[in-house]
């Protein structure tokens, strides 16, 4: 092994961590994570897949890892080692009926590896951002109980990471079969706290409730890729995936009490939960329904291709169940309806043996609708809230082509606005190097 590849290997090893604790950091204010656990916009916010509208189940390349398809590792060439990063810059805007606020952030979107194992077997790792939760608000009215104003503060803070290993399988030399195995680990803050603005303090007594989640779960995806060539020029790709149906255990710990609170400090008043005698945690569940992706791509070798992608699941996300008599929040406006999404994106591969250079970069852009991200019953009237963007791409070619730096641009827009719509611009910036690591060099 040369010099360079050690010190890329360091390197590796250090941003795998750095892109661990980047994830949980974001510090947009995303009021819809307050449900289940925490909002997530996979695939569609990963550069690498929003360039192309979030067309992924089809598509497979020597020197960008996909691990939304894990049959596409078998693309990895022989004496490879893939290494491939990307980053994010967000812009958003939330609205409603009333007002409006802005926001931005930036953070690592993944950090992947794959190499071949054998000829018709190669392998891949990785981490990113599975769900971010990150939200505060504040709403002050009059009690007409205790004849004060209340200020209620809600607040959550935290989010889930996924980091993978998978598997693809070359089986002849049309069909690839790949999984995942997905390793889900964070914690996640949640707290309601209610302050009294008036100055009895004999029946209007400040109170908090507060709820940490710690999730550590595994989970498979299945896939699988097919090629049939037409002609001499064309190939057509089909690509599908499976997330496998799951019921995983949670560890919940939460805490109700009361206090006093003066200009100096707090002052713990009483513990309404947990009570005497019993525990502050227990345990909860999270419930990962079954999900399938379908894929079709048409391709003019090696210069241009269109593809298009389905998928379904009976609600998006995971669901999420408390398993405890004392409710720590009350009633959730959160329900859970069926989520499909549809992909349309097109690609200009660049002429790879082009003099020019400028001949030489790819181009890509496509669309996306998201029906059902999120379901909210609100004043008995039942909202699906969607999402439509759009996205695009340019492929700059680097090392005669071996590794290739993308700069992709995004634009979606989510939810309701007479509830509350939040609109995105994204930049993202990958790099996909493929190194050949597993040559032995002869010497004369």
């Amino acid at each position: 092994m040369r010099h360079n590849n050690i010190r890329t290997f360091v390197i590796l090893a250090m941003l795998f961590g750095a892109g661990s604790a980047a994830q949980a950091q974001n510090g947009f204010n995303i009021p819809f994570s307050q449900f289940g656990i925490g909002t997530s916009d996979l695939p569609t916010s990963s550069p690498t897949a929003y360039r192309m509208g979030g067309v992924v189940y089809s598509r497979a390349s020597r020197n960008t890892v996909n691990p939304f398809n894990p049959a596409s590792y078998a693309a990895v060439e022989k004496e490879s080692f893939v290494f491939d990063i990307g980053v994010n810059i967000q812009t958003c805007v939330l609205r409603n009926s009333t007002a409006n606020q802005s926001d931005a952030d930036g953070n690592v979107a993944y950090v992947n590896v794959a190499f071949p194992i054998t000829k018709w077997w190669k392998t891949a790792a990785g981490i990113m951002p599975y769900s971010t939760v990150n939200y505060q608000s504040v709403n002050t009215a009059f009690d007409a109980l205790t004849q004060s104003n209340v200020k209620t503060i809600y607040e959550g803070s935290g989010g889930v990471s996924q980091l993978y290993w998978g598997n693809g399988f070359n089986i002849g030399k049309r069909l690839s079969l790949g999984f995942n195995l997905d390793y889900l680990y964070g914690s996640i803050t949640r707290a309601i706290a209610y302050n009294f603005l008036g100055n009895d303090s004999t029946y209007c007594i400040n109170s908090r409730r507060q709820k940490n989640t710690f999730v550590n779960n595994l989970l498979i995806d299945l896939g699988l890729q097919y090629r049939q060539p037409l002609g001499e020029k064309y190939t057509m790709r089909l690509g599908a995936t499976c997330r496998l149906p799951r019921t995983m255990s949670i560890k919940d710990q939460s805490l109700v009490y009361t206090y006093h609170k003066t200009n100096i400090a707090e002052y713990l008043f009483d513990t309404v939960f947990p009570e005497p005698g019993m525990s502050d945690t227990y345990s909860s569940t999270i419930e990962q329904p079954l999900a399938v992706g379908l894929g079709l791509a048409f391709e003019r070798n090696n210069l241009w291709e269109v593809a298009v992608d389905g998928y379904y699941s009976p609600f998006s996300g995971i669901k999420y169940e408390e398993n405890v008599d004392y409710n720590i929040f009350g009633h959730s406006s959160l329900r859970y309806a069926d989520n499909w999404r549809l992909a349309l994106g097109g690609e200009w591969k660049g002429n790879a043996s082009a003099t020019s250079y400028l001949a030489r970069i790819g181009i890509s852009a496509g669309v996306f609708h998201n029906h059902g991200r999120l379901a909210l019953n609100i004043a008995d009237q039942n909202y699906d809230l969607n999402e439509t963007g759009v996205g695009m791409g340019f492929s700059l070619p680097m090392r005669k082509g071996r590794s290739v730096l993308t700069i992709n641009m995004a634009y979606s827009s989510f939810g309701d606005r007479s509830i509350l719509r939040r609109d995105c611009f994204s930049v993202g910036i990958t790099i996909g190097s493929c190194e050949s690591w597993f040559v032995k060099k002869k010497y004369e």
